[in-house]
């Protein structure tokens, strides 16, 4: 399983929304929406928002063996 709780907690450390990381990284709301649900999006959608965000892929997402 995929977790973005990482990206959460960092947006609210960088007082961003989910709509400034949108406009920012240049990428859908439904990609957003899709994280936000611990969906699965490209490793282009992760680059953006790595690039936006001046962080390291594990700095927003990490995979857990297990549901939790």
């Amino acid at each position: 399983m995929v977790s973005y709780k990482k990206l959460w907690k960092l947006l609210i450390d960088k007082d961003m929304k989910k709509k400034d990381l949108c406009e920012k990284a240049g990428i859908s709301t439904a990609s957003v929406t899709k994280m936000g649900k611990n969906g699965y999006v490209t490793t282009e959608i992760l680059d953006k928002i790595c690039v936006a965000l001046d962080c390291k892929v594990e700095d927003i997402m990490e995979v857990t063996t297990e549901e939790e």
